[in-house]
């Protein structure tokens, strides 16, 4: 048995507090602005409606809570428009305050039989917890609780969710891992069908310890969250300061770069308004051009383009008596139709443009982009810090990679942090110099450079990459900040368009798979890396945030929730095995432990993400694949629940989690070391 899933949601809302920025929006909204994006607590109440949310192009995070009362909470990053939208899926505003469980069926007519899957404690920073997993006969229709007893007589009582994802009865839970006074040593489940079951509490993870390091081992080298011009000038800076122990890695395909085309909204949507666009990118030439609307002061005269210079002015066209005629789609097709124009047009959207156009001054076309001049509007190039004493592929491979999504700030920290950590200690930490003699490390601090320049300077909620896939009809300013693909969409083992669950091919959808697999130069280099260098055997995509360890299968089809293959039974005991010592590693850092329901392979413990990279190394290149999803929730003692962190939290908190997951991916790096091949 493992945890949930549910994959798709409709909804009740509750605004986080975790929102780090707001979006680079100016205060008084335009015609040209998009709408704010805030992060969402939705309650999903069945599957049906989940299905609804995700078609609608809901761009859903990472973090998947059960209630009590049979619902799913899910975060969400969502604009004002697309909450109205949700209401017609039966969304309605969370009270903060989830129901009691209850049965939402009729308990079976005979006696039920328990199997307790899974009874763990754990000690974290915010005291001890109990996890506990179990399944019934009677499945998503029993109505389980858990009682548990502990030392000095302590007990409790709380009641199991059930989890169903595709329709498939997948067992029962604790909603969260519940606080106790002291280590649980034995729980009892039982069922309102009148099945019982006992079991001894083991505590969790219960890996492998880390490492003992020297007194002189040095850690802690992030101070802010880094752009991604900043993140290579620290590989760099590494690669110069231990030139016999690393190399720097360009990857072979450039990003689309942080660059768009000049535009500007000419009218008053939809009816009678043009959307031009500039032929070059704005950095280069674009924002320079500029379009006016004239009325001739004339009567009878005719609808006229010229072009002078960098201004391009529209001519009305005027009945007999002097009154403007040109309607949008006369304007759009006009511009379109003048030879040698360094722009096109369109109506807006959808609409026929049957407007009457009125003149307009000069506007000048516009990127929209808002970093620096000293942020590079070019394609930019990814690169790979590789280190090891031995970098000729005859040491065991270990990839680290981290910001596909682009607002995922604290990832990359994590691969900084590593790298930092690995170098510095060598020559000073005999655990350390074991790791470099004995393993092939290459680290990609940020797949996905143009999104989270974007997400920096633009948009902080910003996910996918930007190349803009939309036709013209979907690409008027407003809608920039949904525009890109979602580069872990994108890949080409269980994909959206194999007909696997949790892409789209919506262009304005979160998780966007573009227009093929591997369409994108992100994903096109991480597959680089794994096909040329063949010694790598294992991979962590840093992600964020949530609190998870997964690793595949991680998509499924609908129809009769087809997974791709599971690792045999011997392999996914290895992976546990892993997941569980790397577990150690990040809780022994500052005590966060993650939670047993939310460690296991990505259909089981959280969704359907179909074209993810964690399959395609493991299915086609035979590279045992992890995901971190780092973040996990903070523990309220106050309200006495779990809150989520979010994508940019405050810098403390996500310097303490680079600091953790960094001790993680070391910890990868070690069970590396002590691969043998099979």
């Amino acid at each position: 048995m493992r945890g949930l899933r549910a994959f798709a949601v409709v909804l009740t809302l509750v605004l986080t507090t975790f929102v780090a920025a707001e979006p680079s929006i100016p205060a008084v909204a335009g015609p040209t602005d998009p709408e704010p994006a805030s992060l969402v607590t939705l309650t999903v109440p069945d599957r049906a409606a989940m299905d609804r949310l995700v078609a609608s192009g809901a761009d859903l995070t990472e973090r998947v809570r059960p209630q009590p009362d049979g619902s799913i909470q899910v975060d969400a990053v969502v604009t004002p428009s697309q909450l109205a939208s949700m209401g017609s899926l039966g969304a309605t505003l969370a009270t903060g305050t989830p129901a009691p469980a209850q049965s939402r069926k009729k308990p079976p007519a005979t006696r039920d039989q328990i199997v307790v899957e899974r009874a763990v404690w754990f000690e974290s920073r915010d005291g001890y917890f109990l996890s506990v997993e179990a399944s019934s006969n009677a499945g998503e229709a029993a109505t389980l609780s858990v009682t548990w007893k502990g030392k000095r007589g302590a007990t409790g009582q709380a009641e199991m969710v059930a989890y169903v994802d595709a329709g498939a009865y997948l067992g029962h839970q604790l909603s969260t891992p519940v606080p106790v006074d002291s280590e649980p040593q034995w729980v009892t489940i039982t069922s309102a069908g009148g099945g019982k079951a006992e079991a001894r509490v083991k505590e969790w993870p219960d890996g492998e310890r880390p490492d003992r390091t020297g007194r002189g081992y040095q850690k802690d080298f992030i101070t802010q969250y880094m752009p991604p011009a900043q993140l290579n000038e620290r590989i760099k800076a590494l690669h110069r300061r231990y030139p016999k122990l690393t190399d720097i890695i360009e990857l072979p395909n450039l990003t689309n770069g942080y660059r768009r085309n000049a535009q500007a909204l000419i009218g008053t949507p939809p009816a009678a308004a043009v959307v031009v666009t500039s032929n070059a990118y704005g950095s280069e030439g674009g924002n320079d051009l500029a379009v006016e609307l004239v009325d001739p002061g004339a009567s009878g005269s005719a609808l006229r383009v010229t072009v002078d210079g960098k201004l391009v002015t529209v001519s009305l066209a005027t009945d007999g008596s002097g009154a403007v005629t040109s309607t949008a789609a006369q304007v759009a097709a006009a511009v379109n139709a003048t030879q040698g124009i360094a722009v096109k047009a369109t109506t807006y959207r959808t609409d026929a443009g049957a407007g009457v156009m009125a003149p307009a001054p000069l506007i000048q076309l516009s990127d929209f982009l808002n970093a620096p001049a000293d942020v590079p509007r070019a394609p930019a190039q990814v690169l790979a810090l590789r280190i090891g004493k031995h970098r000729d592929g005859s040491r065991t491979g270990v990839l680290a990679y981290a910001q596909e999504h682009a607002r995922e700030w604290v990832t990359p920290l994590v691969t900084i942090e590593a790298a930092e950590r690995l170098l510095r200690n060598q020559d000073r930490d005999s655990a350390t110099g074991k790791l470099l003699e004995r393993t092939d490390i290459f680290i990609v601090p940020t797949v996905n450079p143009d999104g989270a320049n974007y997400s920096f300077y633009d948009f902080n909620s910003q996910r996918k990459n930007m190349t803009n896939h939309c036709p013209a009809q979907q690409s008027d300013p407003a809608l920039r900040n949904q525009w890109g693909v979602d580069v872990n969409r994108n890949y080409a083992v269980g994909s959206y368009s194999d007909g696997y669950v949790g892409g789209s091919g919506n262009c304005q959808s979160g998780t966007y798979s573009g227009p093929a697999e591997h369409s994108e130069p992100e994903s096109r280099n991480v597959i680089w890396l794994a096909q040329t260098f063949r010694n790598i055997k294992f991979a962590m995509n840093v992600h964020s945030y949530g609190g998870y360890f997964m690793w595949p299968p991680g998509a499924y089809k609908a129809e009769g929730r087809e997974a791709l293959p599971r690792p045999t039974a011997d392999q996914e005991a290895y992976f546990l095995r892993a997941a569980r010592t790397i577990e150690e590693a990040i809780a022994a850092e500052r005590g966060t432990v993650t939670w047993p329901q939310q460690t296991g392979p990505v259909t089981d413990v959280l969704y359907s993400a179909a074209g993810n990279s964690a399959d395609e190394l493991w299915y086609d290149f035979g590279i045992y694949g992890w995901d971190f999803e780092v973040g996990g929730d903070l523990w309220n003692p106050e309200t006495r629940r779990w809150e989520g962190v979010g994508f940019q939290p405050p810098f403390a908190e996500g310097h303490g989690e680079a600091m953790e997951y960094a001790a993680g991916l070391i910890s990868l790096i070690s069970v590396a070391a002590d691969y043998r091949e099979r």
